[in-house]
């Protein structure tokens, strides 16, 4: 056997996912097809940044990762919902869920994705049972009852006892698998960049509701030395296709009045990012010797900072289950335990995130009302509110 586990996928989850396994003591060989971008001014680098709330803290501490990651992440100590669905753009509810009820930490520490896939890959050559093989990727999988092989971009083919498809949304493992999806389209697609602002953000995540979508503002370290958030701003595709096209001034002028001047005018601070937002889930989440992780397995709108954190719990559970009995790794025992495991919260969390995604997007002045007052209806319930809040942190449910 050439590995104990190839990992198909070099973004964010399939890094964390060589560096977890590596610790536990396999040999890993990690491929993607392209080398990580990490930097924050590369033509291709990911402007998105990512809220890891407290169980994904807390794997990555147990996996050796945090103590790299610490210095750069901003605590996220409230999460502020703002509906602004009334006749103008300007707030006319306002709730703070902050951690405080729940816990004595913060909900989530914050990081820009460029910047994790460079502390990543530094770990990764830290690390001597694993080989991190950016420019090559996967294109065939073979597999039997003992072993997998997979072809890779080279020519060439590796043996493992496990491949684990951390390969993205149209992940060619689960292709070549056979695995189908269930895709969701919203007609949304997700404008994210980086700004400045002159009102400090205070470590306070802003979710402002009104049409196509939610304005999301997570805080970011200072940028330049101005206070700095990463916004994510969904809108109906020919809209956001058509706010992309806007000089930056007219831009600037656009998403401060999207934000109802909550931090003044916005400033961009990066180049702006164009991605399409839809929900997909994998008919299964194995195969022969297959395991699907992150985006191969479930895909969410960026609401509530669930998408890598249930990535990482697939990880974790895989792990768990890996540790637990080293010599079945692989195994198809192993794998519908895996199955098992994470079926039930994967299919919760994907109708549960695709429901809001389209109580969001409401346009109608009567629809939006009646966002509005479920906010406060919700928020008013003290303990509704607390397990909402323990919900989305995965800690329950």
């Amino acid at each position: 056997m050439d590995h104990d586990i190839v990992i198909s996928g070099g973004g964010i989850a399939g890094l964390t996912a060589a560096t977890a396994f590596a610790n536990a003591g396999f040999d890993v060989l990690c491929l993607d097809p392209a080398p990580p971008v990490t930097s924050r001014d590369a033509q291709n680098a990911d402007l998105r940044s990512t809220a890891f709330l407290q169980p994904a803290q807390r794997f990555l501490e147990d996996t050796g990762l945090w103590a790299r990651l610490a210095e750069h992440a901003m605590p996220l100590q409230v999460m502020r919902i703002v509906d602004a669905g009334g006749a103008e753009p300007e707030p006319r509810v306002t709730h703070d869920f902050n951690a405080s009820d729940i816990s004595e930490l913060p909900f989530g520490w914050n990081l820009p994705n460029w910047l994790l896939r460079r502390e990543l890959s530094a770990h990764l050559d830290t690390l001597p049972n694993v080989t991190f093989r950016p420019g090559t990727g996967t294109t065939s999988l073979f597999t039997r009852e003992a072993e997998a092989r997979v072809g890779l971009s080279d020519g060439t083919r590796v043996k493992t006892r496990l491949v684990i498809a951390a390969d993205g949304r149209n992940s060619p493992m689960r292709t070549a698998a056979g695995i189908d999806v269930a895709t969701t389209r919203f007609g949304q697609k997700a404008m994210a960049f980086a700004v400045t602002h002159p009102i400090p953000h205070g470590n306070v995540s802003t979710e402002i509701h009104r049409t196509g979508g939610p304005f999301t503002l997570v805080p970011l370290p200072d940028f330049e030395g101005r206070p700095s958030s990463a916004i994510v701003w969904m809108e109906e595709g020919p809209k956001a296709d058509a706010l992309m096209a806007l000089e930056p001034e007219a831009f600037e002028a656009a998403m401060s009045e999207r934000s109802c001047h909550l931090f003044g005018p916005l400033s961009l601070a990066s180049r702006r990012t164009l991605w399409p937002i839809i929900s997909q889930e994998a008919e299964n989440l194995t195969g022969q010797r297959l395991a699907l992780v992150a985006e191969a397995a479930h895909v969410v709108p960026p609401i509530g900072a669930q998408g890598l954190n249930m990535s990482l719990k697939d990880i974790s559970t895989l792990l768990d289950l890996a540790t637990a009995r080293p010599e079945d790794l692989g195994s198809q025992s192993m794998l519908d335990q895996y199955a098992r495991a994470r079926r039930t919260d994967i299919r919760a969390r994907v109708a549960g995130i695709t429901a809001l995604n389209r109580i969001s997007m409401v346009s109608t002045p009567t629809l939006r009302d009646l966002r509005a007052k479920g906010l406060d209806a919700l928020y008013s319930v003290k303990p509704l509110r607390k397990t909402l809040m323990q919900l989305g942190l995965g800690a329950r449910g």
